[in-house]
């Protein structure tokens, strides 16, 4: 497959504006007898950077690219055969010894014309070559149909990016290079972060104009769990603080103490705080796997139904009078 740039170290550089590759899959995932064909998505956009036009020859058709097929096994004698006995010790040694030979190759002379591939590329083809784009191409690896979360950030490799937040709850795709997170919504990009490090979690990139109120968004960390807790009770907060207690960084107890608060979008707050009470009673530091069985058979009603207080006995109601037993119905 011919790359779309054109380099040639001699003469110069640029980029043709065909491609004729061959039909695997690194280039054409697709070629239908009748239709359009369908390119590889990384190759569609390299040729789209070079402004070049990908016209795939036909299947089992080598004379679509003759002077290509012919090259290639030019090339194999005239630099590999000639280089298959020396070793080199750096990929710049043998980078250099490759390119040394690809110049005596191009300076030959033809044997049925006059000329050298130099000579014709000089005269020839470098006057056809488009100027080189300003910045090299990227390879890119797409992510399709990532939905974005409530708090207007989509996920990539445990990390949060921010979009504009009209498109909370709408599907994306990521486009992502070795620097770059690049968001799109079916054609247009709504955003781009920088990518964060290899090893790094939970790290939000927010941009301030894509939050309604331009403030940042604020992540979650042990002080905002530890609030929300003390807005439920002071039972939950106990849960949250053991939480808390129990691990040696914050971070590795974030996602049990938020497991434990979140048991509010399923029961009120005060069902929960009734639970944390009953599972400190059993356990030291309970978890969510221990308040949320409570909840489900309803423990903390069933409690505060036995510790209320006994009520009168109810004396209304219809009662056969004294008369009734005294004489009258023998």
């Amino acid at each position: 497959m011919n790359p779309a740039p054109y380099t040639n170290n001699l003469t110069g550089s640029g980029t043709t504006p065909r491609i004729v590759p061959d039909n695997l899959k690194t280039g054409v995932t697709k070629r239908p007898r009748e239709g359009e064909i369908v390119l590889n998505d990384a190759y569609r956009e390299l040729a789209a950077h070079y402004s070049a036009a990908v016209l795939p020859g036909r299947v089992r058709k080598p004379k679509d690219k003759a002077s290509v097929e012919g090259t290639v096994g030019n090339i194999a004698t005239a630099v590999i055969a000639t280089l298959r006995h020396e070793s080199f010790a750096t990929l710049a040694d043998l980078r250099a010894a490759i390119h040394e030979r690809v110049a005596v190759f191009n300076a030959e002379p033809f044997q049925k014309r006059a000329g050298s591939r130099t000579s014709v590329f000089t005269s020839e083809e470098r006057p056809l070559l488009r100027p080189l784009p300003a910045v090299p191409f990227e390879i890119a690896s797409w992510v399709y149909g990532r939905r974005v979360q409530k708090n207007g950030h989509v996920v990539f490799d445990k990390n949060f990016y921010s979009v504009p937040y009209a498109h909370i709850g709408t599907a994306v795709d990521l486009r992502v290079t070795d620097s770059m997170v690049e968001i799109f919504a079916s054609d247009q990009r709504i955003a781009s972060h920088l990518l964060a490090p290899p090893g790094v979690v939970n790290d939000y990139r927010t941009h301030d104009s894509h939050v309604p109120d331009g403030g940042r968004y604020e992540p979650w960390d042990a002080a905002r769990v530890r609030q929300w807790a003390g807005r439920i009770g002071p039972d939950t907060t106990t849960v949250v603080n053991r939480i808390f207690e129990s691990v040696a960084i914050d971070e590795q107890g974030l996602d049990a103490a938020l497991a434990v608060l979140r048991l509010t979008r399923r029961y009120s707050g005060e069902r929960v705080e009734a639970a944390a009470g009953i599972a400190l009673t059993a356990v030291h530091s309970p978890r969510y796997a221990h308040l949320r069985p409570i909840l489900e058979s309803r423990q903390e009603l069933q409690r505060h139904a036995a510790e209320q207080p006994a009520s009168a006995a109810d004396t209304s109601g219809y009662v056969r009078g004294a008369d009734y037993y005294a004489g009258g119905a023998r």
